[in-house]
């Protein structure tokens, strides 16, 4: 299977043609009254705008907790899902969604389909994109979750990364995505064991290893690959 290239907080899928990124938590900022320098909207466009300048996709999939509260999606939550959507069109990508545990009122608020899980088939291969806070129900041979917000730590340097581990869920592949949003301090997973991801699609933590991408050091910057976690934790 052809491996994934890695960007900013999310993934390229080059035998799919697609971007995927999880946890956006569109309206974080608004519910906690914490707001980056440009602000949340302008933060998410940017940076999703940069990933598909440099993939040209012709899909781009949010692997759940599309946004942030529970109850209510605001209008102004609802401006940043259709500014997203607006880079999309203007690449000419499809926008999936996918339902995260945080996505309870976004079925009836947004106009499209919200999906359970997106299955992107690309002749024998197919890669399921699900949250991760629930057991997928397609047959794949990759799964992509977000939902884990895993960084790892170094020398009190906190990073989000990626993990990736090869047939470690139902045989299959399994590439789980750090936050998207950066108003999520993430979670450190360098000791954690498996029970501690509170995701059924983790079966064994210590065959998953992390990935960081070195956002300072633009396309050209190769991804940090680290030990599975399992040889990783001794190594600190």
């Amino acid at each position: 299977m052809t491996g994934p290239e890695f960007g900013e907080r999310a993934v390229y899928l080059a035998r799919h043609d697609a971007v995927v990124l999880a946890d956006a938590h569109v309206g974080r900022g608004e519910a906690s009254a914490v707001s980056l320098p440009l602000g949340e909207r302008e933060d998410l466009v940017d940076r999703l705008g940069a990933l598909a300048a440099r993939f040209d996709p012709a899909t781009v999939v949010v692997a759940g907790d599309v946004v942030h509260t529970f109850d209510r999606v605001s209008d102004r939550s609802l401006g940043t899902l259709n500014a997203l959507r607006e880079v999309c069109d203007g690449v000419g990508a499809a926008f999936e969604l996918v339902a995260g545990n945080h996505d309870v009122a976004l079925q009836s608020a947004w106009e499209e389909p919200v999906r359970e899980e997106c299955v992107l088939d690309a002749g024998a291969t197919r890669t399921v994109v699900c949250h991760g806070h629930e057991a997928p129900s397609t047959p794949a041979d990759r799964y992509v979750i977000g939902h884990v917000h895993p960084t790892i730590e170094i020398e009190g340097d906190r990073r989000p990364c990626f993990l990736r581990g090869e047939g470690v869920y139902r045989g299959a592949d399994l590439l789980a995505l750090p936050a998207f949003t950066r108003l999520s301090p993430g979670v450190a997973v360098n000791d954690m064991r498996t029970g501690a991801f509170d995701s059924p699609l983790v079966t064994d933590a210590d065959r998953l290893a992390p990935v960081v991408v070195d956002s300072d050091a633009g396309e050209a910057g190769e991804p940090l690959r680290f030990p599975p976690l399992g040889e990783f934790r001794g190594l600190l």
